[in-house]
């Protein structure tokens, strides 16, 4: 049985706060704001597994007016979600990501955020796609307002 899922993830962007991306600090003088620590993308691949469950999203799962899940880490969140998908006898193929972010470039931090995933989900990193993109000036993510990931995930029976 082969099941994909597809994840969304915004975060808008506000100084004061670490901008944390696939488990992965990056330098930068604005952060995404969030109730855990805003990781977009593994809110999005979170979410694309749960998607591909049938369970709703990641706030169904960890919501944000729980004080439990108050700054959370979001690698954390992605392994509680690869709990469920086990308890289903599923397991990950690949996932492809895409990471929206006017600045910083994101180049020098895509193979360690490659690497974090990887060993959430149990997987090769040779399955994880992690791509990142500007918004061209364009939308929040162009003006630099927001953080946006999107994901899609393969799921095979085990």
């Amino acid at each position: 049985m082969l099941r994909i899922g597809i994840g969304n993830d915004t975060h808008r962007l506000v100084e004061g706060r670490p901008l944390v991306l696939g488990g992965v600090q990056i330098s930068s003088d604005r952060g995404a704001e969030g109730h855990s620590d805003a990781d977009a993308l593994a809110h999005a691949i979170a979410d694309a597994i749960l998607g591909a469950l049938c369970e709703g999203d990641i706030g169904v799962h960890f919501p944000d007016n729980d004080p439990h899940w108050g700054g959370a880490d979001s690698l954390e969140l992605l392994s509680r979600v690869m709990w469920l998908a086990r308890e289903r006898n599923l397991h990950v193929v690949n996932v492809d990501s895409t990471i929206l972010l006017e600045r910083p470039k994101l180049r020098p931090y895509v193979d360690a955020m490659r690497e974090n995933i990887a060993d959430v989900l149990g997987i090769d990193v040779g399955c994880v796609s992690v791509k990142a993109k500007t918004g061209e000036g364009l939308d929040a993510v162009g003006q630099g307002l927001a953080v946006t990931a999107q994901a899609a995930v393969l799921m095979q029976s085990n």
